[in-house]
């Protein structure tokens, strides 16, 4: 029996094909030789047991056929036609038919393989194979109950509805609604990779203008203040003015070209061109701080615990929170000692820093640069005190964030 074995219409019946060989890698020809020996190991099970169902079946109908040529020759064909199951599927029509012929020489006597016959028919054929595979197995039906056992019309029906067009249409049903969960599966995917992509976009876009907007005029006005503290640094030199103007300047120029090296360094987050690796984290507090000592203002840093990994969006986040408690002692701080103390806990880290309170410095929490540390805080869902000292002698900002879950 010819089978059509062209491309099934999109949402309808499928046949399952191995891949091109050209786009398979080794891991997936591996795994295909394991599911086609599972498959061919599955089909010779069920070959095997509707044969032994069938052979039983028929011994115990006539015994006494056994010792008869012509009960050997049905024996044979049932051992025959039953062995046929275990054949790939695009053999279905061929063993379909084989049993509708079979159904009538053997009086029926190939039940259980009939089934099977019939479910696989339904389940892998399409076009005008599959049709005809149904009549093929209602045809030897039909012709063994009438002619032959010369059985009512009602129990032919029966007959051929239960051993022919039930497992017909089991079978495509179950291919069927397979195909039908595997479209729904690829919509979900399409739908889901359209969303990220989307989302990408829109980062991207976001993305270039930050970098776009930090590239025009922040990195601008602070290559500006570098360039202009180090001709005034030049000048001053010259002039052999005294060193604590001269070492101000100087900061000020290491500040900026110091800026300058984040700035690029976070151009390049938002270009994609960097990872996490490349920004500073709680190994480079000492270097910040030497940096702001620069300045004139002493600093001292502690740690109490165990110092211990921090995970890289967290690390980056803390040394930047540092770096605004700095620049907030800097700005509205009474120029005494700032204490930035780190402690390790069983399950999370706290960073404090204590400064004096100058003269006229707002104490409302109300700035920016508290309003950045709260943002750069709730994203690790951490928490925030800040406010002057229960003596009232000094400021304090105090961070805790929870270290597991952070990423």
């Amino acid at each position: 029996m010819k089978q059509d074995l062209g491309p099934p219409p999109r949402g309808g019946l499928v046949e399952l094909r191995e891949p091109d060989n050209r786009v398979v890698d080794e891991a997936d020809k591996g795994t295909m030789r394991g599911v086609r020996r599972s498959l061919v190991g599955q089909s010779v099970g069920i070959a095997a047991v509707c044969l032994i169902c069938d052979a039983v079946d028929f011994a115990f109908l006539g015994p006494g056929l056994l010792h008869t040529h012509l009960g050997v020759l049905r024996l044979i064909v049932i051992i025959l036609v039953d062995s046929a199951l275990a054949l790939p599927a695009r053999f279905s029509g061929w063993v379909a038919l084989a049993h509708g012929l079979s159904g009538f020489l053997l009086l029926g006597g190939n039940y259980a393989g009939r089934l099977i016959a019939g479910y696989r028919a339904g389940a892998w054929l399409r076009g005008w194979s599959a049709p005809a595979s149904l009549v093929a197995l209602a045809g030897g039906v039909v012709l063994s109950r009438m002619w032959i056992v010369h059985q009512s019309w009602l129990g032919v029906c029966l007959q051929v509805g239960s051993s022919a067009i039930l497992p017909w249409l089991v079978g495509r049903y179950t291919t069927a609604r397979r195909a039908y969960i595997d479209e729904m599966r690829h919509r979900r995917e399409v739908q889901a990779r359209h969303a990220a992509a989307e989302v990408d976009k829109a980062v991207a876009r976001e993305r270039t203008a930050i970098a776009r907007d930090l590239h025009d005029v922040i990195s601008h006005h602070v290559s500006a203040i570098g360039v202009h503290a180090g001709a005034a640094r030049m000048k001053l030199n010259g002039a052999q003015t005294g060193s604590g103007v001269t070492d101000s300047l100087a900061a000020v120029e290491a500040a900026s070209r110091s800026a300058m090296v984040d700035l690029r360094t976070m151009l390049d987050l938002l270009h994609g061109a960097a990872d996490t690796a490349s920004q500073p984290g709680l190994d480079n507090l000492e270097e910040l701080l030497q940096n702001v000592r620069r300045s004139g203002l002493a600093t001292k840093l502690t740690v109490l615990g165990v110092p211990r990994a921090v995970p890289g969006s967290l690390d980056i986040a803390l040394y930047r929170i540092t770096q605004e408690m700095l620049t907030n002692a800097l700005r509205h701080g009474d120029g005494t000692l700032v204490e930035v103390e780190i402690t390790y806990l069983d399950s999370s880290i706290a960073l404090a820093a204590r400064n004096g309170i100058g003269a006229g410095a707002e104490v409302s929490g109300t700035g920016r640069g508290l309003a950045g540390i709260r943002t750069r805080v709730a994203m690790f869902a951490g928490t925030v005190r800040h406010g002057p000292s229960e003596d009232n002698r000094c400021w304090e900002t105090m961070v805790t964030v929870p270290i597991e879950g952070a990423s």
